[in-house]
C-alpha cells in the first residue's frame, strides 16, 4: 500500500491503522517541505520524499516499490498550486491538460496519471471509518432554534462555495455570513471572523461532488484554538465526510471552553 504524505496527524492516524485494514506493508512518500511528522516516518516500511514538483518520482518509487494502491492524506499549502514552480516533465504535460488549478482538478489530473500507471488512489474514508464524525451534538450545549437556523443557512451555503472549490466553510451569526473560507483554510477563516463577531457559529461542509480521495474535511484541536481565539461558540460539520482528528483531545478542549462540536446532514440546508 502507498502513501502520499503531506503534514498534519491525519496520515500518522493510518499508520496507526495499518493492522486494522490488513496492509502488510506501507511505502510512503512524503512531500518536501510539508511537515511530514517523524513518527509517519519511521512507522512507514519504506519511506523517500519527493518535491510537490516530482509527479514522475513519486511514480517511479511506488512502481520500484510494488506499489498498485495508494491514498492522499495530509495537509499540502495551498498556495503551491499558484506558486511559480518549476515542474518536471510529467507535471508538465499534465499542467497543459488540467483546466484550473483548482484543487479537485489539479488532484484529480495526478489521480489519472497515477492510474495510468497501475496505481489506483483510493477513498481515505474507507482506510479511517473510525474517525468519521457521527451525526449529532458530541459535546457542549445542544443548540437553541436560533443557532439551529445559523447552522442550516451555513450547511446551505457552504454547499454552495464548496460546490465551486472555493472553500469548505463559512463562519454565520444571526442569519449573516461573516466569513467564507478560501485559500486560507479553515482555521484562519474562523480566527478572521473573531475581528467581526463573537458566538458565532462555523459550518463545514464535504463539496457537494467531494472526491473522497482526497480533501476530505477535517475537525481537529487547531479548530478548537481558533474557535477559542475567536470566540466562536459551535462547531457543525458533516456527518459521515468529516475525519475528527485526535477526537479525545478535540473533545476534551472544547469540553473545557464550552464549545459544542455536533455533526450533520447536508439536507439541513433544505429546510432554509
Amino acid at each position: 500500500m502507498g502513501l502520499i504524505s503531506g503534514g498534519g496527524v491525519l496520515p500518522l492516524e493510518f499508520m496507526r491503522a495499518k493492522e486494522r485494514n490488513g496492509l502488510d506493508r506501507i511505502v510512503t512518500v512524503g512531500i518536501k517541505n510539508c511537515g511530514v511528522l517523524e513518527e509517519v516516518k519511521t512507522l512507514s516500511d519504506h519511506y523517500e520524499e519527493v518535491s510537490v514538483t516530482q509527479l514522475g518520482k513519486l511514480i517511479r518509487i511506488f512502481r520500484r516499490e510494488g506499489v498498485t494502491k495508494a491514498v492522499m492524506l495530509g495537509n499540502v499549502a495551498p498556495k503551491m498550486t499558484i506558486a511559480d514552480l518549476r515542474l518536471d516533465w510529467r507535471l508538465m504535460k499534465l499542467a497543459m491538460k488540467v483546466k484550473d488549478r483548482r484543487a479537485d482538478s489539479v488532484l484529480g489530473a495526478i489521480s489519472d496519471e497515477l492510474g495510468r500507471e497501475g496505481i489506483t488512489i483510493e477513498k481515505t474514508t474507507d482506510y479511517l471509518p473510525q474517525i468519521l464524525l457521527p451525526e449529532g451534538v458530541l459535546c457542549g450545549p445542544a443548540p437553541d432554534d436560533k443557532q439551529m437556523q445559523d447552522i442550516a443557512l451555513g450547511v446551505k451555503l457552504a454547499l454552495v462555495s464548496g460546490g465551486h472549490d472555493i472553500g469548505q466553510s463559512v463562519v454565520i451569526k444571526n442569519q449573516a455570513v461573516v466569513c467564507v473560507e478560501a485559500m486560507e483554510g479553515t482555521d484562519r477563516c474562523i480566527r478572521r471572523s473573531g475581528e467581526y463577531t463573537t458566538d458565532a457559529v462555523v459550518v463545514k461542509m464535504a463539496k457537494p461532488n467531494q472526491d473522497l480521495r482526497f480533501d476530505v474535511p477535517c475537525l481537529g484541536p487547531g479548530t478548537i484554538e481558533s474557535m477559542k481565539a475567536a470566540n466562536a461558540r459551535i462547531v457543525a460539520a458533516e456527518a459521515g465526510k468529516t475525519f475528527l482528528l485526535e477526537p479525545q483531545k478535540t473533545l476534551e478542549e472544547a469540553m473545557k471552553c464550552g464549545i459544542t462540536i455536533l455533526g450533520v446532514d447536508r439536507s439541513l440546508g433544505e429546510t432554509i
